[in-house]
């Protein structure tokens, strides 16, 4: 697993919800248990820290690195998502994004494209993005971000015909291929799952163990971010896995919170200044996921 991707993993499901603030060297403890060692996390935070998801200050001989204003704005919005065990109500409507972005800026096309995909966008054509939600503000944002206003049009329109709504589903996204990586996901985790419960009830299993599954739960499931959009179920196949797979990683991660969260505050306490009161409980109900 990535290492800058591990700490972003971190951040969303644990940092933020003790302050926002962590000492490298805890966050170097922390990843140890993943196979990571020091100079690559040093190397990904600063990394991290140049593209603007977090700052970092100095106290004495110790470096410290918090989530910036973007890095904050990010994870709040895919906690929404990640979390959401049920679709959204529709109200029927198509929002449109089409634009004519320049050969010359093409690295800012490559960017709002993939800002599309994040927020749940689908491709229709080459330079025609649908979604079924209410995404007036990202939209307004990103291009905002980008400074594209002259190359972009933003619609809220109804889809009347020839053919039907299912079939601009179909030409967007391929949801069969998103149910398939549901169903792996639910074939690997579910006896994991199984054996774990039956584990912690008994006594059997370490916290750090614990705190590894955990993490690389989350880490595993946050992949669907990026492919599946959160359709409304109007517009879902009828046999779709996602439901499913929701209920079994929010059930997963339920069990493995709290040996979880007590290895994550033993190693986050040794450097930190902040105070674990009540931490813990926010942490356990909100995870996240981000890039």
């Amino acid at each position: 697993m990535n290492t800058r991707s591990m700490i972003f993993t971190l951040y969303g499901d644990y940092i933020r919800h003790y302050g926002n603030k962590i000492w490298v060297g805890s966050l170097i403890r922390l990843l140890n248990e993943f196979g990571h060692n020091d100079q690559a996390v040093r190397a990904a935070i600063s990394r991290m820290n140049k593209q603007g998801w977090v700052q970092g200050e100095k106290k004495g001989n110790k470096s410290f690195y918090s989530l910036t204003q973007r890095g904050s704005a990010r994870m709040e919005e895919a906690a929404k998502r990640i979390f959401k065990l049920k679709p959204e109500e529709w109200d029927g409507k198509w929002r449109m994004l089409m634009y004519t972005i320049p050969e010359e800026i093409r690295s800012v096309r490559d960017e709002l494209r993939k800002e599309l995909v994040w927020s749940g966008f689908g491709s229709l054509s080459t330079s025609c993005w649908i979604s079924p939600h209410n995404l007036e503000e990202q939209v307004k944002g990103l291009i905002e971000k980008y400074e594209i206003g002259e190359y972009v049009d933003f619609f809220v329109a109804d889809y009347i015909a020839p053919q039907t709504n299912q079939s601009l589903v179909n030409k967007s996204w391929d949801l069969n291929e998103i149910n398939a990586k549901y169903k792996w996901f639910i074939n690997e985790y579910k006896p994991k799952y199984i054996t774990d419960k039956e584990q912690i009830l008994n006594g059997k299993t370490l916290d750090a163990e614990c705190f590894v599954k955990r993490t690389e739960l989350v880490h595993e499931y946050r992949k669907f971010l990026f492919v599946d959009p959160g359709l409304p179920q109007e517009l879902l196949p009828e046999k779709w896995l996602g439901d499913e797979a929701a209920y079994l990683f929010d059930a997963y991660y339920s069990e493995l919170a709290q040996p979880a969260l007590r290895f994550f505050e033993s190693v986050f306490g040794e450097g930190n200044e902040l105070t674990l009161k009540n931490s813990s409980t926010n942490a356990m109900n909100h995870p996240f996921m981000i890039n």
